[in-house]
C-alpha cells in the first residue's frame, strides 16, 4: 500500500513530526511564515492529511481541490480557521490538540498581569535607553496585587488555573462569569459568580478566558472599559477579535483604564505604527501562551496522533467533529 501523502504547513516539534514522517509521506514549508492561501491550495491537493496552524485557511474550496484529504489536524486548541461545517459535510475528520496549554497559558496571563500592573515594560525600556537617572519616589508606581479582585471572563480550564494562582498567590478574591455556575471555583477560591457589568466594575484586574464565536466577538468595547475601574489592568491570552482594540488604544491613552496585557491581538503581528504598540501601559507578547519545551511538544505528539488516527481511518484522539464519522472520506 502507497504511504499516505501528508502537507505540513511548518515546522512543529520533532516530537510530532518525526512521528508523521515515520508513516507518511511529508511535504514540509520550511518558512517561518506561513503558506500563501494560493500555495496552500495547491500543496494540499492529493494529500491524504493535512498539519495546519490557526494562519492557515481551510475552509469549502481548499477542500474540494484535494478530493483524496481525510483529516485536518490543527496544531492549536483553537479551530477558528478550519471551516468545520464544510469539513463535516465533506467527510474530512478534524483533530484539535486541547487540554496541554492550561498551565502555560495561566502563567502567561499571570506574567502580563504583573508586567502591566507593575509597569515592567516602561521601566525596563526606560532602563535600557537611558532614562533611567536614579532612584525616584513616584517613578514607575504600578498596581498592588494582594487582596485585590480578580475578574475572570470564562472560567474553563485556563480560567480557573489563573485564578487558583492569583487567590493562594496574592489572596486575591475572585469573580467570574460563566454560562454554568462553577462549584469547585466557589469551594476553593470561595469565588462569586457575577453578570459581565458586576465584574466589570468591581475588579482591580480582568482577565479573558472565552472562545471566539459571533457572541464574544468584540465582546470588550469602548463601553466595557468604561465600566471598569481607571486603575483597573485587562489581560486577553484568549483571541484577539474579542477586543475592539481601537476602543482598548483609546481606553489606555485617555486612562480610562490604568494598563493592558496582551498576548492575542488582530491581526498577528500588528502592523509597523499600529497604535497599541505606541502606548507605554500597554505590554504586547507575541502569542507565546503555549511556548514552553514540554506544551509545543506536547501540542506535536497529540497533533502527529490525530493526523495518523485520520489517514488510517481510526477515531481521533481529540475529533472536533466526531459526527462525521459514518461518512469519512474513504
Amino acid at each position: 500500500m502507497p504511504r499516505p501523502k501528508v502537507f505540513v504547513t511548518r515546522r512543529i516539534p520533532d516530537e510530532g513530526l518525526n512521528r508523521i514522517a515515520a508513516a507518511c509521506d511529508v511535504d514540509l514549508w520550511p518558512d517561518r511564515l506561513p503558506p500563501p492561501a494560493d500555495t496552500l491550495l495547491a500543496r494540499v491537493k492529493g494529500c491524504d492529511g493535512l498539519v495546519s496552524l490557526l494562519t492557515d485557511r481551510v475552509d469549502g474550496p481548499l477542500l474540494d481541490a484535494a478530493p483524496r484529504l481525510r483529516v485536518v489536524s490543527n496544531y492549536a486548541v483553537g479551530f477558528n480557521n478550519v471551516d468545520v461545517p464544510a469539513c463535516t459535510a465533506r467527510g474530512v475528520c478534524v483533530g484539535n490538540t486541547p487540554g496541554v496549554l492550561t498551565d502555560a497559558t495561566a502563567d502567561t496571563a499571570v506574567m502580563l498581569l504583573l508586567a502591566a500592573a507593575r509597569r515592567l515594560g516602561e521601566a525596563t525600556t526606560d532602563a535600557k535607553e537611558g532614562r533611567w537617572l536614579t532612584w525616584e519616589p513616584l517613578g514607575w508606581l504600578g498596581q498592588d496585587l494582594v487582596g485585590r479582585t480578580l475578574g475572570v471572563v470564562g472560567m474553563g480550564r485556563i480560567g480557573f488555573a489563573v485564578a487558583k494562582r492569583l487567590h493562594h498567590g496574592w489572596g486575591m478574591k475572585v469573580l467570574y462569569t460563566e454560562q454554568v455556575p462553577r462549584p469547585e471555583a466557589d469551594k476553593e477560591f470561595g469565588a462569586r459568580r457575577v453578570d459581565l457589568d458586576e465584574l466589570l466594575r468591581e475588579s482591580d484586574f480582568v482577565s479573558a478566558h472565552v472562545d471566539l464565536n459571533p457572541s464574544t466577538k468584540g465582546m470588550f468595547g469602548a463601553e466595557q472599559f468604561r465600566k471598569m475601574k481607571r486603575t483597573a489592568v485587562f489581560i486577553n491570552t484568549a483571541r484577539g477579535p474579542l477586543v475592539d482594540q481601537a476602543a482598548l488604544a483609546e481606553a489606555l491613552r485617555s486612562g480610562t483604564i490604568f494598563a493592558a496585557g496582551l498576548d492575542v491581538t488582530e491581526p498577528e503581528p500588528l502592523p509597523r505604527g499600529h497604535e497599541l504598540l505606541g502606548l507605554p501601559n500597554c505590554v504586547i507578547a507575541p502569542h507565546v501562551a503555549s511556548a514552553t519545551v514540554d506544551t509545543r511538544n506536547a501540542m506535536a505528539r497529540i497533533c502527529a496522533e490525530n493526523l495518523l488516527a485520520g489517514v488510517r481511518g481510526e477515531p481521533l484522539p481529540h475529533w472536533v467533529n466526531p459526527e462525521v464519522a459514518g461518512n469519512r472520506r474513504q
